[in-house]
């Protein structure tokens, strides 16, 4: 089965975790994926990730959900979630219409052509470029 749209699985997989109240989440593995883990890594969202199988055609990340607070009254860290370009509607920012999610709260994950970064490290270089997606 050929996935059309690879990041919003990944992005479902997190979404569908948190619900379940899971403490890892499983994507299949690419190189923006990780270039998305390492930046949720980095933000503090994640705990962090392993590449499982790394070099086999089937090789996954392992995302380690993190979550604040006791047992039984914790919440996990990422609150939302949201897909901004998708394949059938792309959606491009210039280096002076970068998104500040919440007001500076969350994170806006941008494709530019030095990489994949953060909105706040795109501001910061001067570049624009595909709005992934938005985190909180």
């Amino acid at each position: 089965m050929t996935i059309s749209d690879p990041i919003g699985d990944m992005l479902n997989r997190v979404r569908t975790a948190l619900v379940a109240e899971r403490i890892s989440a499983t994507v299949p593995n690419s190189k923006i994926k990780v270039s998305i883990a390492r930046i949720l890594q980095d933000e503090g969202y994640i705990n962090g990730f392993d590449i499982v199988n790394e070099g086999s055609v089937h090789s996954s990340i392992e995302l380690s959900i993190r979550y604040v607070g006791q047992r039984l009254e914790r919440r996990p860290v990422i609150r939302g979630i949201k897909r901004v370009s998708k394949p059938g509607q792309r959606v491009y920012a210039g280096r002076r219409g970068i998104p500040r999610v919440l007001s500076g709260i969350g994170i806006a994950i941008m494709s530019t052509p030095k990489g994949v970064m953060t909105g706040r490290r795109a501001r910061k270089l001067g570049v624009g470029g595909e709005v992934l997606c938005h985190i909180w």
